[in-house]
C-alpha cells in the first residue's frame, strides 16, 4: 500500500492528509523515530509541568507516550478532521486530560504566550516542500504563530530531516529574532517500528525564545548523539556541520548492510573548534574474501598525498597487502595536533566501530595499523598568499628512512602537492665559525616521475649531435615554475644549457628562490610573464628554441583537463610553439586529463602540426608526457597527406577515375602509412639511444649522483 504522496507538493493539501489517514486507519505513522529514540532529547527540554502544544499531531503515539510518563498538559492540533476524531476516540478513556483540536497551524486560536513548549514532529517538513513564494509566506506565517503562542524562555522543538532549505530557513528565522538554536542528531538506528519509510538521519532543532536584542550574538550549536555540544560562529558553519552528520549517517547505513566495492566512500571528521577536518576516513572493501575482517590504517602525517594513500588503486593495493575485508584508511590533516598512535586510536575507536562491515561482532577488538610505530611529523614553515593561486603553505614532513621533504601546497586543493624538495644536511664553512652543519635542498632529487620524463624529453632533439648541444648550444624554454624543482634539476646536471623559465605569478618566484633552492644566473633566467603572450612574442622572432616544455596547471578543473589550461593546447598557440622551435626541436607537454575524448582531441591537434608524436605514460600518476618533434623536411610523413591535393584543400580528380583507381589510391595510402610507421619506429629507437646518452652525460656532471634514471621514463614510449 503506497501511503506517501506521488508529488511532494501533496503534503500541504488537506485533501491528501484526509485520504492518507483514511487509508492507514488507526495505525501509528512514526516517520521520524518513536518515543524510545526521542525521549532523551524531549525530556531534556520538556518538563512535566510545561504547557505543551503539539502541532500537526497526526496519529503519532508520541503524545500518548509523553502523557503516560506524567506529561498531562498536552494539546494536539491537526488540519485533518479525520485524524482528530480518531485520536479522540483512542485516548478519551485512558488519557482524559489530553486535548485534540482541529486547527490550522497558520492561524491558531490560542492566546499570546499560552504555551511553554511547541513540539513539531515532521510538520515543517510536510509544509516546506520548496522555496516558492507561497510556501515561504506560509512558513513565515507558521513561525510567526509559533513565536506568538510561546512565552518568553519557552521552546520550539522541531523534529525534522533538515533538508538544506529547511535547515537554513528555521535557523535564520529564529536566530535573527535572538532565539538560541541548538540542533541534536537523533539516534534512530534501533527503532522497532515496522515500517522505515525514510532512511535519512533525524534531527531535533531546539529553539529557545529570548527577549529580542539585536546586540546579542547568535547562539548556534550542534550536538550529536554522544551529547557533545559545539558552538558555531555562523549559519554557514552550522549548515556544514549538520550536512556532515547527515552524510555520515547515510554512509554508515549503506556500509553496514553490504560491502561497497564499486567505490571508496569517504567521511570527514571534525573536532569541536576547527573549521577544517581533523580526519578523513576512506572505506576500502575487498572484492574477495580476506583472512581478516576489519582494520584501521593510520596514514603518517604528510604522506596522505602519496599514490598508495591518495588514489583508489593505491588504497586497493594497500588493502590487499593488509589482508582485510574492510580497511578504513585514515588521513591526518594539517593545522591539527596529534600526540601519538595510541591517542589517535583512543580518539577514533568509538567512531570507526560505526563503520564495521556486515557480520562484525560488536566488542571485538579492531587492529590499528600504520607504517612503523609513529605517526610521522608535519611542520609548517611558511604560510602565504598569492593573488593568482590563493593561500598556500610550505611544510616539512618526514618520509621513508627518516628523510625530510619540503612541500608547497595550495589550500584550495590540499590533496595535491604542487612542489616537493628533499632536504639534506651538509657541512658548510662559515667565516670565523669553522664548519657547521646546515640544511639545504638536495638538488639531485626530482619528486615527480613526470618531471623525470620531461627531462628525458631533451633527448628527442634531432638537430645536431646531442652532447655538443648539451655543452653549450641547447636552448630550453620552460613555461611553469612552481617550486622550481624541474629547472633547478636541469640546471644542476646540464649547466651549459640556456634555460629560460616563465611564470605568471611573482609569488611563485619568491617561494622558489627562498624555500626550494631555485637560483637564477646567466644560464638560468626567470621571467614573470603570461606564458601565452611570451610564446606569441617569441614566435615573431623566429625559431631558436631546441626544447619548449609546458608544465602549467589549470585552475579550472571543470574542463576535464587539469594540465595544461585549455588555451595552451589550442591549434593557433601550438602553431606558435612550432614556429619558436628549430627544425627537429621538440615540444614536451605535461598532459593531465581523465577525459579520453578531450585527450584524443589534443593529440590530434598536435599531429596536425608536428609530424612525429611520442607519448610516455607515467606509472602511478595520471600524467602523460607528450613529445612532439618538429620536422619541416619530413617528406615521408607529410607528403603522403598532401599528395594530389589542390590549393583549395580538395583532392584532384581524373575524368577516368573509377573503382579501379580508388583501389590503387587505397593501396598507396596503406603503403604510405606503413612507411610512416616504420620511419617513426626508427626515430623512436634513435630517441631511446639518445636518452641513454643523455643519462650518461647527466651522471658525469657533478659529485652529487642524480637520484633518477632517465631511461626509465622511455620504457613504455609509444608512437601515436
Amino acid at each position: 500500500m503506497n501511503l506517501l504522496p506521488k508529488e511532494h507538493q501533496e503534503f500541504v493539501k488537506p485533501e491528501y492528509w484526509e485520504k492518507f489517514f483514511k487509508k492507514r486507519g488507526t495505525r501509528a505513522f512514526e516517520w521520524y523515530g518513536e518515543y524510545p529514540e526521542l525521549c532523551g532529547v524531549l525530556h531534556k527540554y520538556i518538563k512535566p509541568k510545561d504547557n505543551l502544544l503539539v502541532i500537526g499531531c497526526g496519529n503519532s503515539k508520541l503524545s500518548a507516550d509523553l502523557y503516560d510518563v506524567s506529561y498531562r498538559n498536552i494539546t494536539n492540533i491537526d488540519i485533518s478532521d479525520t485524524v482528530i476524531r480518531q485520536m479522540k476516540d483512542q485516548n478519551e478513556k485512558d488519557r482524559p486530560d489530553m486535548k485534540f483540536l482541529k486547527m490550522d497551524v497558520l492561524n491558531m486560536e490560542f492566546y499570546d504566550g499560552e504555551y511553554s513548549v511547541v513540539l513539531d514532529k515532521g510538520t515543517l517538513d510536510a509544509l516546506m516542500v520548496d522555496e516558492s513564494d507561497k510556501v515561504v509566506a506560509d512558513i513565515d506565517q507558521m513561525f510567526s504563530e509559533i513565536d506568538r503562542v510561546i512565552k518568553l524562555m519557552g521552546r520550539y522543538i522541531c523534529i525534522s530531516l533538515l533538508q538544506e532549505h529547511i535547515l537554513r530557513k528555521i535557523v535564520r528565522y529564529f536566530s535573527e529574532r535572538s532565539w538560541a538554536v541548538r540542533i541534536h542528531k537523533i539516534n534512530t538506528d534501533n527503532s522497532e517500528g515496522s515500517e522505515k519509510d525514510f532512511n535519512m538521519p533525524v534531527f531535533a532543532v531546539v529553539c529557545t525564545k529570548f527577549k529580542k536584542n539585536p546586540q546579542l550574538p547568535q547562539i548556534l550549536e550542534v550536538c550529536n548523539h554522544e551529547d557533545k555540544t559545539e558552538r558555531l560562529p555562523g549559519v554557514a558553519e552550522l549548515v556544514s556541520a549538520v550536512q556532515q552528520l547527515q552524510y555520515f549517517a547515510v554512509v554508515r547505513q549503506r556500509i553496514s548492510q553490504r560491502k561497497v566495492t564499486e567505490e571508496q566512500l569517504q567521511l570527514a571528521l571534525y573536532s569541536n573548534s576547527a573549521a577544517t577536518p581533523r580526519y578523513t576516513l576512506t572505506m576500502v572493501d575487498s572484492a574477495s574474501k580476506q583472512h581478516g575482517q576489519f582494520a584501521i590504517f593510520i596514514v603518517p602525517q604528510g604522506r596522505e598525498t602519496e599514490w598508495m594513500f591518495s588514489t583508489d588503486a593505491g588504497r586497493l593495493q594497500l588493502s590487499s597487502s593488509a589482508g582485510f575485508d574492510r580497511l578504513v584508511v585514515v588521513s591526518l590533516h594539517r593545522n591539527h595536533v596529534y600526540n601519538d598512535l595510541d591517542a589517535i586510536q583512543a580518539e577514533l575507536s568509538a567512531k570507526v566501530m560505526e563503520l564495521a562491515p556486515p557480520g562484525f561482532k560488536q566488542g571485538k577488538k579492531v587492529p590499528f595499523l600504520s607504517l612503523g610505530n609513529d605517526i610521522g611529523s608535519r611542520h609548517i614553515v611558511k604560510q602565504g598568499s598569492s593573488n593568482l593561486s590563493g593561500e598556500y603553505v610550505i611544510e616539512e614532513v618526514q618520509g621513508d628512512a627518516g628523510k625530510t621533504f619540503r612541500r608547497l601546497v595550495f589550500l584550495a586543493n590540499q590533496n595535491i602537492v604542487q612542489s616537493e624538495a628533499r632536504l639534506k644536511t651538509v657541512n658548510v664553512k662559515k667565516k670565523g665559525k669553522g664548519r657547521q652543519s646546515s640544511i639545504v635542498v638536495d638538488k639531485s632529487y626530482l619528486a615527480c616521475q613526470h618531471h623525470v620524463a620531461m627531462v628525458a624529453g631533451m633527448s628527442c632533439v634531432q638537430s645536431g649531435r646531442l652532447t655538443d648541444l648539451l655543452e653549450g648550444d641547447m636552448s630550453v624554454l620552460l613555461i611553469g615554475l612552481g617550486g622550481g624543482g624541474l629547472p633547478t634539476y636541469i640546471h644542476q646536471y646540464f649547466p651549459q644549457v640556456h634555460l629560460d623559465v616563465v611564470d605568471i605569478d611573482p609569488e611563485m618566484v619568491t617561494v622558489a628562490t627562498e624555500w626550494f633552492g631555485f637560483r637564477p644566473d646567466d644560464q638560468l633566467k626567470v621571467h614573470v610573464d603570461d606564458g601565452l603572450k611570451f610564446i606569441q612574442q617569441e614566435a615573431k622572432k623566429g625559431p631558436k628554441r631546441h626544447v619548449i616544455m609546458l608544465d602549467v596547471d589549470s585552475k579550472d578543473v571543470s574542463l576535464g583537463m587539469s594540465c595544461p589550461p585549455a588555451p595552451f593546447v589550442e591549434a593557433p598557440f601550438l602553431q606558435d610553439i612550432c614556429n619558436c622551435l628549430v627544425d627537429q626541436g621538440v615540444l614536451v607537454l605535461n598532459l593531465v586529463s581523465r577525459d579520453s575524448t578531450l585527450k584524443a582531441e589534443v593529440i590530434q591537434r598536435l599531429k596536425d602540426i608536428f609530424p612525429a608524436i611520442f607519448v610516455s605514460h607515467v606509472e602511478e600518476e595520471v600524467n602523460e608526457i607528450v613529445f612532439a618533434i618538429k620536422d619541416t623536411n619530413s617528406a615521408a610523413v607529410n607528403q603522403m597527406e598532401t599528395k594530389d591535393v589542390k590549393k583549395d584543400g580538395t583532392k584532384e580528380k581524373d575524368d577516368k577515375a573509377g573503382s579501379g583507381e580508388n583501389m590503387v589510391n587505397s593501396g598507396k595510402t596503406e603503403e604510405a602509412n606503413e612507411d610512416r610507421n616504420k620511419r617513426l619506429e626508427t626515430l623512436k629507437n634513435k630517441v631511446i639511444e639518445q636518452c641513454k646518452m643523455l643519462d650518461r652525460f647527466m651522471k658525469k656532471q657533478t659529485a652529487d649522483k642524480p637520484a633518477v634514471d632517465l631511461i626509465d621514463a622511455f620504457e613504455n614510449l609509444l608512437v601515436t
